[in-house]
């Protein structure tokens, strides 16, 4: 395939993102055949140029690239199992988001079909699709990869992670982790001092600091996990522990919600019952990966 900046592209689900996706496309100038289950979707696309497929199979006919961008990887099966033969020969892209298992068992659902599959996870929202910082994780066949780098940049910076399917899912759950993790930890936060009428807005500030201070922590707790070095420097287990269980009776007595700091405790716990107690707090990253083995 000619991957150049008119390559032909299909697009199967148009949603917020699938939507931006066709966008950038047509920005660039390239050929895009879209389908979606609610035709309707489409019709703010077709009046900017894209062509509007009326079956799954002549929206996979019209392309070598086939990208989709769905709920979830079942999504994927209800619609390309309708296409028959029309597989043979294509490039499926699956941006959708499920577990790295389900990468690898798509992955060889489409061989089958002889498709080859290209796994990505958008690490941007709808409306930075195929703008700067827009990047995307992929891992599938090198070879496939490379042969429709250019065109898959339109979307995003392509980040290729390997040859094993399941490593974009795997890097793409991993970011969103720490993200939603985050986005959680805050609304946690801001109800625990909005229990005293402190509002999200006054808040914001003390919180972007902390957010900034465990930013400045990451490299070398990094290093940390890597080495597996936990000797104590100022942030003992025991410590963090007796912070995470003040965190919960605060919560407790401030009548909110304590499922997210009794995990957070959790973790401590185990560490502690693993006799890692006089340790550095970075040894969570131990009781986390190995939960069996840290606990007996």
């Amino acid at each position: 395939m000619n991957d150049s900046a008119h390559t032909p592209v299909t697009v199967i689900g148009l949603g917020p993102m699938g939507q931006a996706m066709v966008g950038a496309y047509l920005d660039r100038g390239h050929p895009v055949t879209v389908w979606n289950r609610t035709a309707s979707r489409a019709d703010g696309l077709v009046s900017r140029g894209a062509k509007r497929a009326e079956t799954p199979t002549e929206a996979v006919l019209a392309s070598e690239l086939v990208i989709l961008s769905l709920t979830h990887y079942r999504a994927m099966y209800d619609i390309l199992d309708t296409v028959g033969d029309a597989l043979a020969g294509r490039v499926v892209v699956n941006l959708s988001s499920d577990t790295p298992e389900a990468a690898r068992e798509a992955s060889r659902w489409l061989a089958d079909r002889g498709a080859d599959l290209l796994v990505g996870g958008v690490m941007v929202p709808a409306p930075m699709v195929g703008g700067d910082g827009s990047y995307v994780f992929y891992s599938g066949a090198e070879a496939t990869m490379d042969a429709h780098r250019q065109t898959l940049a339109a979307i995003g910076r392509p980040d290729y992670r390997g040859e094993d399917p399941a490593l974009a899912q795997l890097w793409y759950q991993a970011q969103l982790d720490v993200f939603l993790t985050a986005l959680s930890s805050f609304a946690h936060a801001a109800a625990l001092v909005g229990s005293a009428g402190v509002t999200a807005t006054e808040f914001f500030p003390y919180a972007a600091e902390t957010f900034t201070l465990a930013v400045s922590m990451l490299e070398e707790s990094a290093e940390r996990f890597d080495a597996g070095d936990h000797r104590d420097e100022g942030a003992k287990v025991t410590m963090m522990g007796a912070t995470a269980d003040h965190i919960v009776g605060a919560s407790r007595d401030a009548g909110i919600d304590v499922e997210l700091p009794l995990a957070i405790r959790a973790h401590y716990d185990r560490a502690i019952a693993a006799g890692r107690g006089s340790d550095s707090w970075t040894t969570l990253f131990e009781t986390i990966r190995k939960p069996a083995i840290s606990n007996r």
